[in-house]
């Protein structure tokens, strides 16, 4: 009988759905506690940004620090889009009109900012990406947002001075952020856009446009000279990472009831944690990126019970990853080992 061989993405697309069954089992059977199971969709919206950022910086090799701000963008505008409608429109279609309203915006602003910061090089582009970041949460907390009668009103200086009618509210409240956002988000939806999210990116790989980017990030000049639009692919690229870092958003804003534009949230350590998951997963490796996101991000969590020791077994579990992924004795280790399997496989 013949064998059936899979390809690297329908692995990945079988390891997402077996861990989905796997848990929905464990929940239904009661195993998982209440704790656990509110870090669920927090564990995938990272996984889905670090799939993103993996994009730009593993396929097109360009180093963003600022992914944190696009999720800002996402989660925000889709808050106040489903804060504006959820009297008006059932569930389901406000949540997946947020989804659209929160990745438009935040593909938007990766296509406005990629214009000019693309044209930048390593540690450029890295303090650009950055300062974006922090930009976008400091502008979002001066804010105030309101909406009564009237239509949609705006102020940078006070809720107040909005000018509402009696019967008006507050959506967006500056620094106290928004309040009362439908609670949308779930796992199942949550892992059906992380499967949206891998099916998007390893086709776009596989395709031709996937491979002219990853020829800019292999040798910037060579693909120039055989007529490659670098400016073209390289916003091509960053605009969709963007955009899924505002699918990530999206899920965050609607998995919390309060929903504030902090540090905690959406500020450089996010960006540099998200980065961690990308550099540890493998540059370059989307399945990988889905696996350190999940292990990095429950393993603090689940060593709670060992609170003293818990950020030290945690450092100790990075380096190791560090040293698997990439110290050469580690590779040529790997490649002998795995190389066996992957001949006996081919035979």
């Amino acid at each position: 009988m013949k064998k059936i061989k899979l390809s690297k993405e329908h692995k990945t697309y079988i390891m997402v759905i077996a861990i989905y069954i796997i848990v929905e089992i464990l929940m239904a059977a009661g195993v998982l506690s209440s704790h656990i199971k509110g870090l669920l969709v927090p564990m995938v919206y990272y996984a889905i940004a670090a799939v993103g950022l993996n994009l730009c910086v593993g396929i097109l090799g360009e180093l963003s620090i600022g992914h944190a701000g696009f999720m800002c963008i996402g989660a925000f505008s889709s808050a106040i889009f489903s804060n504006l409608v959820k009297d008006i429109l059932p569930g389901g279609i406000r949540f997946l009109l947020a989804f659209v309203v929160g990745i438009a915006f935040a593909a938007l602003f990766g296509f406005l900012i990629g214009i000019p910061v693309l044209r930048l090089n390593g540690d450029y582009l890295a303090i650009v990406t950055l300062a974006f970041g922090e930009i976008i949460k400091n502008v979002i907390n001066a804010v105030y947002l309101g909406f009564d009668g009237r239509g949609l009103h705006a102020s940078f200086t006070s809720a107040s001075a909005m000018g509402l009618d009696a019967g008006g509210t507050t959506i967006l409240n500056g620094p106290m952020g928004i309040n009362g956002t439908p609670r949308d988000a779930n796992f199942t939806i949550a892992m059906l856009v992380l499967l949206i999210t891998l099916f998007i990116v390893q086709n776009l790989i596989k395709s031709r446009d996937g491979r002219a980017i990853m020829s800019i990030r292999d040798n910037r000049i060579a693909a120039e000279s055989i007529g490659i639009d670098i400016t073209r692919f390289k916003i091509l690229a960053f605009t969709i990472s963007a955009a899924i870092a505002g699918a990530a958003g999206v899920l965050f804003g609607h998995n919390i009831s309060s929903l504030q534009a902090t540090s905690g949230n959406f500020g450089y350590n996010i960006s540099i944690l998200i980065l961690v998951y990308v550099v540890l997963g493998g540059i370059g490796n989307i399945r990988g990126s889905v696996i350190a996101a999940g292990i990095l991000y429950m393993l603090p969590e689940m060593l709670r019970g060992l609170n003293a020791y818990r950020m030290l077994i945690y450092s100790i579990v990075l380096i190791a990853m560090m040293l698997f992924n990439w110290a050469p004795g580690a590779r040529k280790w790997r490649s002998r080992v795995f190389g066996r399997f992957v001949r006996k496989e081919a035979a």
